[in-house]
């Protein structure tokens, strides 16, 4: 498959993603290709650890296939969005309980599906150029790619910010909230993947990481903990009025374009994921969460609406079914987020 390389390189597994051209968006082949690879590499003596980075420079994986599923979608087919997101939940769960290694080397973007195939790692390597989010709200999505779990983890109330105003965390804003491990310049990346295959050791990452930075979220903790833990989003949008900081105006404009029925979706889910985020099975548990809302997202929610306005016609004018965050009515938000019954994910 041009899109993406998996191989064995001494005692390493080796997943490269080839689609530079598109930010190596996930398709769904792809995803099913990883799959394949991490089920055959996990009882294999001589495979020691998993490798996955990236061609180009401009990301790592700037998420899913959007363009198949919005053209899925108008058509008509709706099974194909659900067996698309069923699977690519399922390998997300996977690499999360991976009884191996598996080190993610990230530069540029890793945004939604990106986050899928990389956060969920046991070593997660950044650089001064990755630019990690998750801005599904934005498009009449939510969180997923078990994206709800990693934010209820992140600390304090930065969950609720990332995951509501899509806000990109740089290398070392990714360490603070939980979605890296290790930050190196980008300069080291080579060396850094070249003394993986040589050794097979993933625990090499912490011979690398000359990059004296500092994390921009760390200033904002408290403002960010005090308004994002109201209880509504109208307190949220109302906290974030008065500060009139750069982040703070920018995140109110963010809430502002964003699926009013997205965000209201996406803040149960994180505060769910919140309430056991290290129960055995809190990965599944938000993952199936996440399912309830894609599974009848381009039928009942924003989805098609927000591709069409960011990606396909890109007038960044959406038409949402809400007319604001006030305007939400609580059904609608627990018809999204009901219990699909025989439909349920299933691992």
């Amino acid at each position: 498959m041009s899109d993406i390389a998996i191989r064995t390189r001494g005692r390493v597994g080796h997943i490269t993603l080839q689609r530079p051209q598109a930010l190596n968006a996930l398709t769904w082949d792809m995803a099913l290709a990883i799959e394949t690879a991490l089920d055959a590499w996990a009882d294999d003596s001589d495979v020691a650890m998993v490798l996955i980075d990236a061609e180009g420079d401009r990301a790592f994986c700037a998420g899913g296939d959007l363009q198949a599923l919005y053209d899925s979608g108008r058509a008509g087919d709706l099974a194909y969005g659900r067996r698309f997101w069923a699977d690519e939940y399922r390998l997300n769960a996977k690499i999360a309980a991976y009884p191996k290694p598996y080190v993610a080397l990230c530069q540029g973007f890793v945004m939604g599906g990106g986050v899928g195939i990389a956060c969920h790692g046991s070593h997660r390597v950044v650089d001064e150029t990755t630019q990690i989010a998750m801005p599904e709200c934005g498009i009449g999505l939510i969180p997923d790619v078990g994206g709800s779990l990693l934010l209820a983890r992140a600390a304090g109330r930065l969950g609720e910010y990332l995951g509501l105003t899509g806000a990109r965390m740089r290398g070392m804003d990714a360490v603070l909230a939980g979605f890296a491990d290790r930050m190196i310049g980008s300069q080291e990346r080579p060396a850094l993947a070249a003394r993986l295959l040589e050794t097979g050791e993933a625990d090499r990452i912490h011979e690398f990481g000359s990059c004296d930075a500092s994390a921009a979220l760390a200033d904002r903790r408290d403002p960010i903990d005090a308004v994002f833990a109201a209880p509504e989003l109208t307190g949220i949008t109302a906290g974030l009025q008065p500060l009139e900081t750069g982040w703070s105006q920018e995140a109110l404009t963010a809430l502002g374009h964003a699926s009013p029925l997205s965000l209201q979706c996406a803040l149960r889910m994180i505060r769910a994921a919140r309430e056991a985020p290290d129960a055995p099975d809190a990965m599944a548990q938000a993952l199936r969460r996440e399912y309830r809302f894609t599974a009848r997202c381009m039928a009942q929610g924003d989805f098609l609406e927000g591709i069409r306005a960011q990606i396909v016609d890109k007038d960044r004018r959406p038409r949402w079914r809400h007319a604001g965050l006030d305007a939400v009515p609580p059904e609608d938000v627990k018809a999204m987020l009901a219990p699909l019954d025989r439909h349920e994910l299933a691992f």
